[in-house]
């Protein structure tokens, strides 16, 4: 048990080395970050997420699936409101980002916002 929370956490440790060196040679060179950044950004928070929930995630009760609902439930109504906020940007033309861009951050947000309110409902319940 011990080893896959370390495992989860070197992970974590990986992921969020590469975004950091991904993340200063956008700022170094003045553009824009790659699609890998918001990708490897999600992954980060997934395996500390995953690191954190693991010892809890290994037990089969009313808990854990309460907790995993509730998360469910909450990252549905973040995606309506990502669609929202994605549509409207996209239909004012408040930011000039291509639609594989935006998507990409939908995806990312939607992987950061399912694991965090497992996290949070964990520490609710």
């Amino acid at each position: 048990m011990k080893s896959s929370k370390t495992a989860f956490m070197l992970l974590g440790v990986f992921f969020l080395i590469v975004t950091c060196l991904l993340g200063w040679i956008a700022f170094t060179t003045g553009s824009k970050p790659t699609l890998m950044f918001y990708t490897f950004i999600s992954m980060s928070i997934m395996s500390f997420c995953m690191a954190h929930l693991y010892p809890q995630f290994i037990q089969k009760d009313e808990r854990m699936r309460l907790i995993r609902q509730k998360a469910i439930l909450a990252s549905f109504f973040a995606m309506l409101l990502y669609l929202m906020v994605f549509t409207t940007i996209t239909q004012f033309g408040l930011v000039s980002l291509p639609s594989v861009d935006l998507f990409q951050i939908f995806t990312a947000s939607m992987i950061s916002t399912a694991f965090i309110s497992m996290v949070v409902y964990s520490k609710v319940y």
